[in-house]
């Protein structure tokens, strides 16, 4: 009998933050107890139970304590102070067990951890899926005051979640966890690491994108998993001349190609990306990562490792915390709920979660291992192989293409998964009004276009209804330019998928012209610009609506407002607003009950004059009627349609006649931006 050569190969090394950013310190190292929710299957299907535990879990558990900046030595030590007890069971030392038990090759793993410090104790902790945790083994450093500890640990009790991770204490002087590194016994034959080709596109954004490029080159640790760094510029401010640049450059060398072409937008830039690393060839993966974003380099050291050591091609994407909160983690995992055909986090995760409020060894649900349909593409790493057997990104320019990436990818047997450990720090989305402004055309319509591709239902299950429902909401609280922009994608969806391409260097301009023919569209910075607050008719008992209305009160709203809305518009607030309304007060049954409003923007910079117009809403509502029957009509055949294009439209050729206008041209030319 025959045993197939095996070597060791690191995994994952324990990490300390780069800069010693103290509020990022909560995802490196913990100095918090574990105070574990309740069971949810304890807490039983009453719903006032369930409201009141879901409550409880959102709660903090930080009693303020915290690390000291000091105590981290460097990249990989922490010294504890005397008498002191740390945990590394957090996002980033921490080991996802369940994740590299699912989908790697891997059945077991090495914890090797160096300590000085006479008397520091070191125990090993391992967590189920219900996020309760077990000892598995201790050491203590005797009077020598150094150690080095080796835990052989299995990853079959894994299935369904769980992790490994090592807490420390100190004895009767400072203790110093000098490092600490997890490896595993692989085939000979993936004993080297794979390069990944980082796709960054780019806009207007220079200062950003040249210190992220900077940030790559720097690390020393992840400069071999590099095979080169690719920069689509789409904008008119470059990259190369923002300040940070020169040095950035000069660091990465031939590792580094700026490539200018004009703005076709994320999925523009990403497919120049893919065909580049395509047909260039040398990378194993090529990484999808967003300009506007600071990344922890050894992330994507993780992200390489665990796609080299997966069982099949698999699309390894990374988590988003907050820029401006950096503990906050947007999602833990994201999936296409099919009926609605609408991305979420699964209904038994939590979104916006801040792991300095409540730790991950506090936090029951971390513990399961989420499944996922998708990641998105501010940190996603492809294999070449996938590239190759599915094609490039749909040209969608933004929205969406990330999510049908990975439906389409998943549908052709190459798995995503959202990996723990690797993850960016983003502008986050819910600082974005990206649902009522020129955004809303390409979420509707790339929304339909994935559905048509990948709907198992019908009709879409949902979709068309819900798509009714969002257009009255919409013209209900006077966002006509909206409600115009999303029947414009319809329209645009029924004209079949042989214009995507066509339509991607030139429909933004279309749609931003066209949208600011509407009030609702066109904002002011400065407030005096719009007429004064005036009411003919005061509130009711001086009332204002700000309480949030219950199910049933939506209802009402829901079935009063559009006959409301057929009615003429009380002549004074053709002239003056009857409000000002704070953009995140701005929701359709609170905009519905006025004739005018100033309403403000999600990022806080500008605001509009919303009018209530009679006619135009009669006109919008016919074309909502119609549109929607027609789709109810033309469902499969569109759906066929579009499926049978897919396969020549995300194709390399299809992409090259796209990218014709500037492939011709020597790289560089400045014009290549003009849009």
């Amino acid at each position: 009998m025959t045993t197939s050569a095996t070597t060791r190969r690191l995994l994952q090394r324990q990490i300390l933050p780069i800069d010693k950013d103290t509020d990022v310190f909560a995802l490196y190292v913990d100095p918090e107890e574990a105070r574990l929710d309740a069971d949810r299957y304890e807490i039983g299907g009453s719903r006032a139970a369930k409201d009141l535990n879901n409550a409880a879990i959102r709660q903090t558990t930080s009693t303020g304590v915290s690390i000291h900046p000091d105590q981290i030595e460097s990249r990989t030590a922490l010294r504890v102070p005397q008498g002191r007890k740390l945990s590394f069971g957090t996002y980033f030392n921490a080991f996802p067990a369940s994740y590299w038990r699912r989908w790697t090759v891997v059945d077991e793993v090495r914890l090797t951890v160096e300590v000085t410090g006479a008397g520091a104790g070191l125990t090993v902790y391992k967590s189920m899926a219900n996020g309760r945790s077990q000892r598995v083994d201790s050491g203590t450093v005797d009077r020598s005051g150094q150690a080095t500890f080796t835990f052989d640990l299995t990853l079959t009790p894994f299935v369904d979640g769980g992790w490994y991770w090592y807490d420390i204490v100190s004895g009767d002087e400072d203790a110093v966890v000098v490092s600490a590194e997890w490896s595993a016994e692989v085939p000979a034959d993936r004993a080297d690491h794979g390069t990944a080709d980082i796709a960054i596109t780019t806009m207007n954004r220079p200062d950003f994108c040249a210190k992220l490029i900077g940030q790559l080159a720097e690390d020393e640790t992840l400069r071999p998993y590099i095979d080169q760094v690719l920069v689509m510029e789409q904008g008119t401010k470059p990259v190369t001349e923002s300040e940070f640049f020169p040095a950035a450059e000069k660091a990465l060398g031939d590792q580094l190609r700026v490539i200018v072409q004009g703005n076709l937008g994320g999925s523009g830039g990403y497919a120049r990306g893919q065909l580049e690393s395509l047909r260039k060839g040398t990378a194993t993966y090529a990484l999808m990562m967003d300009d506007d974003v600071v990344c922890e380099p050894e992330g994507i050291v993780r992200a390489v490792t665990f796609g080299d050591l997966a069982k099949r091609p698999t699309i390894v994407g990374g988590h988003m915390f907050s820029l401006y909160s950096r503990a906050r983690l947007h999602s833990f995992g994201e999936i296409i709920q099919p009926w609605r055909f609408w991305w979420m986090t699964p209904l038994d995760g939590y979104s916006d979660w801040d792991l300095a409020a409540r730790n991950l060894r506090s936090s029951r649900w971390l513990h399961k291992r989420v499944d996922v349909d998708f990641n998105g593409w501010f940190m996603c790493l492809i294999p070449r192989v996938v590239i190759e057997e599915i094609g490039l990104s749909l040209p969608l320019f933004i929205k969406w293409d990330d999510s049908e990436y990975g439906l389409r990818a998943r549908s052709a047997g190459f798995p995503t998964v959202t990996f723990p450990g690797a993850a960016v720090w983003h502008v986050p989305w819910t600082d974005k009004n990206d649902a009522v402004d020129w955004q809303a055309y390409f979420h509707h319509r790339n929304r339909i276009v994935a559905a048509l591709l990948h709907s198992p239902y019908p009709k879409g299950g949902r979709m068309i209804r819900e798509s009714i429902n969002h257009q009255i909401a919409h013209l209900v609280s006077m966002q006509y330019s909206t409600a115009e922009l999303r029947h414009q994608a319809m329209e645009d969806v029924l004209a079949g998928p042989g214009h995507l391409h066509e339509m991607l260097p030139g429909r933004l301009a279309e749609v931003n012209a066209f949208r600011k023919q509407f009030t609702d569209a066109q904002l002011e910075a400065d407030r005096e610009s719009f007429p004064p607050v005036r009411r003919k008719k005061p509130p009711r008992k001086g009332r204002d609506i700000v309480e949030i209305p219950g199910r049933w009160a939506q209802l009402v709203t829901a079935g009063l407002a559009p006959i409301r809305h057929l009615k003429p518009a009380r002549d004074l607030a053709k002239e003056h607003p009857e409000a000002e309304i704070r953009a995140m007060d701005a929701k359709w049954y609170r905009l519905a009950s006025y004739d005018s409003a100033v309403v403000s923007m999600n990022d806080g910079t500008s605001a509009a004059f919303y009018r209530r117009d009679p006619a135009k809403f009669r006109e919008l509502v016919a074309k909502t009627v119609e549109i929607h029957e027609r789709y109810r009509r033309e469902w499969p055949r569109l759906a066929r349609e579009y499926r049978a294009a897919l396969g020549d439209i995300t194709s390399p050729e299809a992409w090259d006649k796209t990218f014709e206008p500037w492939t011709t041209e020597p790289e560089g030319r400045a014009e290549a931006n003009d849009d």
